[in-house]
């Protein structure tokens, strides 16, 4: 199977939810539209130091990561970040990859996204149809 890219949009929580309470505009909230490489081996959203500063998040701790390659590397956990695919939603932290270059799109905000990899097709479907399928 050929790697999956997707067009996703990342947007600051805190942003997102200060407009919903009226204290913003929705043109103020910090947002960024990228082309991600869909990542199952990868637990959760990866972005670069770039991403991180334009969205304005902020540092929950660091910690270390094992990277494809094997090295271990120090990462920045960051918290408040809603993610948009089609009509699906995420809220979910990221990790700043140092010297990144691609926004990898992991396994935690897949499954909160109801979300998997058609091997067939190469591309994301809803592990239960195209319709947003909340278990409670």
């Amino acid at each position: 199977m050929g790697a999956v890219y997707e067009e996703i949009t990342i947007k600051n929580a805190f942003d997102c939810e200060n407009c919903r309470q009226g204290l913003i505009k929705k043109e103020d909230v910090r947002s960024v539209t990228v082309t991600a490489k869909v990542d199952t081996g990868a637990s959760e959203l990866v972005i670069n130091e770039e991403l991180f500063e334009k969205l304005g998040l902020h540092v929950v701790e660091e910690r270390k990561a094992r990277v494809a390659d094997g090295r271990w590397v120090f990462c920045k956990l960051a918290h408040g970040v809603e993610i948009y695919w089609k009509d699906r939603y995420a809220l979910c932290g990221a990790m700043v990859l140092p010297g990144s270059v691609n926004v990898l799109l992991g396994a935690v905000p897949l499954e909160v996204m109801d979300l998997i990899v058609d091997p067939g097709r190469q591309e994301l479907v809803g592990r239960h149809g195209d319709e947003v399928v909340l278990e409670v």
